[in-house]
């Protein structure tokens, strides 16, 4: 699968032009030379070289064409170099490169009334960060300043962002030497595969999760928990999908304790489960949302937090204490408009749906009947996972060698995969075409046969 400027679309012939000189040796060379990469112990890197991009496709700078199921990081939901958006990016460059926050600017107004749009109708204001790190750091912030408490609840199966508190409050093995955040509280919530709570039933898993969270709460004192942080639907942690009446059941405690729900929406919003916002399958709404990723598609380094009409009241006649240089940034929330003005014209939501129910969960379920190594098969929209497992019965998780392996094997087939644990996350952009998913899955089928059980 090599393609060459000859059968590429005229604006990827462009691209591949510009980089004819170079060679994916020389850049991963001058990478290696100068760039300290994230997560990683240095040495041991090979980074991918990646040239240009043009919807679900990537290619490198020797000619090869890659399909992107990774999305990156899970957050090209409108796919590589959308031409409204780069379009949109080139304007506002023109116009007005950069603005202080504390200005009026009409593009960063009009990106606020568009997320908003889409958002409950409880929610009144946007405030806008950098990324979903410091979104979630800043929701932290205002729901500990409306209710005079310190504490903050969240998952150990949870990523929120690698800031002070968005680190602590993440549940992975990452926050452990970064606990620098006080006043940080996790929880097992519902994963009824590995269940926590001896369930056999989703109806038991919700059941007891949200009895184990009640119970947490009251250990630590209702009066002292300021919020409780959840994403939607946990992403890099394994897609959890969450069980029938959970977030349902999470609001009513909220409420019932006088704490603050955050949804993080970073992964999950703007169209990857099918929806504009994840919870909108489910009987709740959040009294702050913080976002990021697809809400631009990363195109500009853009997040935020939506806020209710009650907690943007507390700060009416009280100074918020917090800000950054690049709030609202002009060329940024350019982006948002442009993509959600996208989203809405092309459809791009209900294509995720659609591409979701009558491709993907069928697709990878046969994949499922077919490789014994696929223990579950979950996920909505454009946000899938498999589990890979040594034996169905055991649950037994397959080795980091075999993940390994795995990942090898699919970029030898010219597929980009997002790798995580003992799972390969199914995760293309929302614009992917039916063919491309045909493509992906017969990929998934032929690596996992060469790689075996």
């Amino acid at each position: 699968m090599v393609a060459s400027p000859a059968t590429l679309p005229a604006a990827d012939t462009d691209a591949a032009a510009t980089n004819a000189a170079l060679r994916n040796a020389e850049v991963v060379a001058l990478d290696r030379a100068n760039v300290f990469h994230s997560w990683s112990a240095q040495k041991a890197l090979k980074p991918m070289a990646i040239a240009g991009g043009s919807g679900s496709k990537v290619w490198d700078h020797d000619g090869n064409t890659f399909l992107d199921f990774s999305s990156q990081l899970v957050n090209t939901n409108i796919g590589h170099q959308h031409p409204k958006v780069i379009a949109a990016i080139a304007r506002q460059a023109t116009r007005l490169a950069t603005v202080a926050p504390a200005a009026a600017n009409h593009v960063r107004s009009t990106a606020a009334a568009k997320i908003l749009s889409h958002a409950p109708s409880t929610m009144e204001k946007v405030f806008f960060t950098n990324g979903g790190a410091d979104a979630n750091e800043n929701a932290i912030r205002m729901a500990r300043l409306h209710t005079g408490r310190d504490k903050v609840l969240s998952r150990y199966r949870s990523y929120h962002g690698n800031t002070g508190s968005a680190i602590a409050a993440t549940g992975d093995w990452r926050r452990i030497p970064n606990e620098y955040s006080r006043g940080h509280i996790h929880v097992f919530g519902p994963y009824l595969y590995r269940s926590e709570f001896w369930a056999e039933t989703p109806e038991q898993e919700t059941e007891r999760a949200l009895h184990h969270l009640r119970r947490v709460i009251q250990a630590e004192g209702p009066q002292s928990v300021a919020a409780l942080l959840l994403e939607t639907v946990p992403g890099t942690a394994g897609i959890l999908v969450p069980t029938p009446g959970y977030l349902e059941g999470v609001r009513a405690l909220c409420d019932e304790y006088g704490i603050i729900m955050i949804l993080d929406e970073v992964m999950a919003g703007f169209g990857r489960t099918g929806d504009w916002f994840a919870f909108d399958a489910y009987n709740v709404t959040p009294d702050l949302i913080t976002f990021a990723k697809g809400v631009n598609s990363g195109y500009i380094p853009v997040g935020g937090v939506i806020i209710s009409g009650e907690i943007a009241a507390t700060f009416d006649e009280r100074v918020f204490p917090g800000g950054l240089t690049y709030s609202g940034h002009p060329i940024a929330a350019a982006s948002i408009v442009a993509s959600i003005e996208a989203f809405e014209e092309e459809d791009i939501v209900g294509n995720a749906a659609r591409i979701g129910r009558d491709h993907l969960e069928p697709g990878l379920n046969a994949l499922a009947e077919k490789h014994s190594v696929i223990g579950e098969v979950r996920g909505r929209g454009v946000f899938w996972a498999l589990e890979l497992v040594n034996d169905r019965t055991s649950r037994t998780p397959v080795s980091a060698n075999y993940m390994g392996r795995l990942k090898a094997e699919l970029l030898r087939l010219n597929l980009l995969p997002f790798i995580a644990d003992n799972r390969l996350h199914v995760v293309p952009p929302a614009v992917v075409t039916a063919k491309e998913v045909a493509q992906a899955l017969a990929i998934y089928d032929q690596a996992l046969s060469a790689v075996g059980s």
